[in-house]
């Protein structure tokens, strides 16, 4: 019998739903994956070859919970019946006006509210895929994932049709857009919006039968290249990591009431305030936009006991805390970017809550490091969690001993695939392990102490930002000839885009012209991700080969 990893894919991955192949053909080769491991925890033995993540978390808590709430806003309460309710009449849209087929990608954009988490469900009911997307996000970057996903239909909150309706102009692949929480689209022929739609259909659809192993999720995240990757995750991998970081870490029950500030098209918002909450029979707050004074006030007002949120919205909210009844709260964690020691115990000394410090990545689907409790150690990330495994890297790619410094690499039930990039992919999963960009020391007792990043990722406030990716942009106006971005120290952010520029010849710097290279990097990407600092100077440090050296920028900054 041959070794698996020598099997044709096909011969691997026999069980599938899907009638569109794109997913699976566009899977790197097996044995480029890293290596999957089932048997950390009991739970994650026991999943059946056919496997659907929303008869697991929806199907079977509305059977369960149906009357409890699901999700709330300020205004309105859905229960776990009501949810699937409107699951199933958007999946009958999704099948009946919009063609969708097992395998087909649909692309979602919309702010989190309850009506994004029906239309998600409604996509890992009919045995699609989705496509999340952040709401900031221009129609440059939607049209770039649009292609390279192969995307024909959207859900998207009706707000957001500005950038939307230009992605629809200009992509090749994108056909129909329908809009909820307001109303239909010029562009689009079917004549209402989404919720016209679904008042014409049956309120109740019979879940798709898909494998464990069909893909169910394309998260995109950027990187080095400056090109965001598109991630692919499993039903099976949605439901890992709520048996694995929620259930053996955060262990919530049926009357805790979730919120945060992470956008659900994230990973770590998609499972912090859908995935984990239901998991548990429990409800979510969701809130559109959050900021410190809204975070505390929707704590207070709604008996709010378990927070996510990024190191940067702990320590904006320290200064307000004594305005605010915060007894509800019992547990909060933080991830996004590492959580400095004096702001977990600043937090713990006005709260007594001990804040959870995650790591996770887009390409493992959620946090992998972590720990709860009296068994946190400020300053340091954590432990593995229970069903993954970790370990530190010398230079060589041999493990290293205790209290070196190294490359991280994780490796557990779910892992990365990248969606068509094989150079990434290669990159990324080395020895079976996943490398995540990460340099760390772990100690005698298996806490891993963050030390840096190891590629030229800006983690801002919680954000992940690709200096490339910006420096693509400044590039693209008439007065720049030469940049290069990076992320500088600050205070408040932990980092912030900072670009060095290179004017052309003839053209003189001026704080004005710094403002003008900011708007115009806010109206081509997310503006989460304009360079906040702007230095000009008359050229960039590189190597004889041509290279930039951003280390030499990073360095300096430091200093």
């Amino acid at each position: 019998m041959p070794d698996s990893a020598t099997l044709p894919d096909s011969a691997i991955l026999k069980a599938t739903a899907h009638v569109d192949s794109f997913a699976r053909d566009n899977l790197p080769p097996r044995e480029q994956w890293p290596e999957i491991d089932l048997t950390g925890v009991p739970e994650l033995g026991a999943y059946p070859e056919w496997l659907n993540c929303a008869s697991e978390l929806l199907d079977r808590q509305a059977e369960v919970h149906g009357d409890r709430p699901a999700f709330r806003t300020e205004t309105m309460v859905w229960t776990y019946r009501e949810l699937r309710e409107k699951v199933d009449r958007i999946a009958h849209v999704l099948v009946d006006d919009l063609g969708v087929v097992p395998g087909n990608r649909v692309l979602l954009r919309a702010p989190n509210n309850p009506m994004y988490v029906a239309c998600w469900f409604a996509v890992m009911k009919v045995g699609a895929v989705a496509v999340a997307t952040m709401p900031l996000l221009r129609w440059r970057e939607l049209t770039f994932m649009a292609q390279k996903a192969r995307i024909h239909v959207a859900l998207c909150d009706s707000r957001l049709a500005e950038e939307m309706e230009q992605t629809l102009q200009r992509s090749d692949d994108l056909k129909r857009v329908v809009y909820f929480n307001g109303g239909g689209s010029a562009a689009d022929d079917l004549p209402d919006g989404l919720e016209a739609l679904m008042a014409t259909k049956p309120p109740r659809f019979q879940t798709v039968r898909t494998a464990a192993e069909d893909v169910c999720l394309i998260a995109f995240t950027s990187g080095t290249t400056g090109q965001p990757k598109g991630c692919m995750h499993f039903h099976r991998d949605i439901m890992a990591v709520c048996d694995t970081f929620n259930r053996y870490v955060l262990r919530p029950g049926p009357d805790d009431i979730f919120t945060g500030s992470p956008p659900i098209a994230f990973t770590f918002g998609l499972g912090a305030q859908v995935l984990f909450p239901m998991h548990a029979g429990a409800s979510t707050l969701l809130v559109e936009q959050y900021n410190p004074t809204k975070t505390l006030e929707m704590i207070q007002r709604h008996g709010v006991t378990v927070l996510f949120t990024a190191p940067t919205a702990y320590r904006s909210m320290l200064d307000l805390l004594g305005g605010y009844d915060l007894s509800s709260l019992k547990q909060c964690v933080s991830a996004g970017e590492t959580l400095p020691k004096p702001t977990w115990d600043a937090w713990y000394e006005s709260t007594g809550i001990r804040i959870i410090d995650g790591l996770g990545s887009t390409e493992m689907l959620h946090i992998f490091i972590a720990t709860a409790g009296d068994e946190i150690r400020p300053g340091a990330t954590g432990r593995a969690i229970p069903g993954f495994q970790a370990c530190i890297f010398d230079a060589e790619g041999r493990p290293a001993p205790p209290n070196t410094v190294g490359r991280l690499a994780i490796r557990g039930p779910t892992g990365c695939r990248y969606l068509d990039n094989a150079e990434r992919q290669q990159s990324y999963v080395q020895q079976g392990w996943n490398f995540t960009g990460d340099s760390y020391m772990a100690d005698e007792d298996g806490y891993y102490w963050y030390q840096a990043r190891t590629d030229d990722m800006i983690i801002s406030a919680g954000y992940n930002i690709s200096g490339p990716e910006v420096e693509a942009v400044l590039l693209l106006h008439d007065k720049v000839r030469d940049c290069a971005v990076i992320g500088a120290p600050d205070a408040a952010r932990g980092q912030i885009v900072k670009a060095f520029v290179v004017l052309r010849e003839g053209v003189d710097p001026s704080p004005e012209l710094a403002r003008e290279l900011q708007d115009f990097a806010k109206a081509e990407i997310a503006p989460y991700k304009y360079p906040r600092a702007i230095e000009f100077v008359t050229d960039l440090p590189r190597t004889q080969t041509g290279k930039v050296q951003r280390f030499v920028l990073r360095e300096q900054e430091a200093g």
